[in-house]
């Protein structure tokens, strides 16, 4: 038995398909809208933290200073693109949410071998894209304020997890979804690599978790 649309039934759904389509993109506008707005919030808390940090480094010296840089936050400077963010630590769902975050396994910034910070490509990393050789990033961890170079820019897929190895050289690898406009979850990442100006920092350096990094997919849309 063949199934039909009766004529009233066709006029009925043609009345209310508008109010049921606008409805639907006003809950849309709305969840996005929280996302941005928690995310946005996140950060201005987290930016107040970093400035109480800065000025407890000012005013106190000696044991106390250092306690207070051990426990520090991090923040990532992009000039080329117009980005400063505090990075969180993890890059799950959530820790993306709020801002740029440092892959667990993987160097910290200023340290030996090879630091990953990750972002969505439609929130802090939409940009970066842009980066060329040559162009600077840079990186403030412990009261100290890390130089890299970007060396190289490509593209690879979610499951190349070769990007977030350890390696002999002092590298910071940023990666975002690709491509950056895409419409629902992106099929590669965006790779830019950059290098270290200048010797790795060298208590930083003690403090490289000996554990590689666990997952076997790159951080990106679910």
């Amino acid at each position: 038995m063949r199934f039909q649309i009766t004529p009233e039934t066709r006029r009925m759904l043609q009345r209310r398909l508008p109010t049921a389509l606008t409805v639907l993109g006003v809950i849309l506008l709305v969840y996005v809208g929280t996302q941005y707005g928690q995310m946005f919030f996140e950060q201005r808390s987290l930016e107040q933290k970093w400035i109480t940090q800065q000025q407890e480094q000012v005013m106190h010296a000696g044991p106390t200073a250092n306690q207070i840089v051990q426990m520090g936050l991090t923040r990532i400077s992009i000039p080329k693109i117009d980005l400063s963010a505090i990075v969180v630590e993890g890059t799950d769902h959530h820790a993306l949410k709020l801002g740029p975050g440092h892959l667990a396994g993987t160097s910290f910034a200023g340290a030996e071998g090879n630091s990953v910070i990750t972002a969505h490509r439609d929130t802090f990393f939409r940009h970066i894209v842009e980066l060329k050789k040559g162009d600077l990033i840079m990186v403030q961890r412990d009261g100290k304020t890390y130089t890299y170079e970007v060396s190289s820019q490509r593209i690879v897929k979610p499951d190349d997890v070769s990007v977030i190895q350890p390696t002999s050289d002092n590298r910071l690898t940023l990666i975002t979804c690709y491509p950056t406009y895409y419409i629902g979850p992106a099929p590669e990442r965006l790779i830019v690599t950059s290098k270290l100006v200048g010797e790795p920092d060298a208590r930083a350096s003690r403090e490289v978790s000996s554990s590689q990094p666990s997952t076997k997919k790159l951080p990106g849309d679910q």
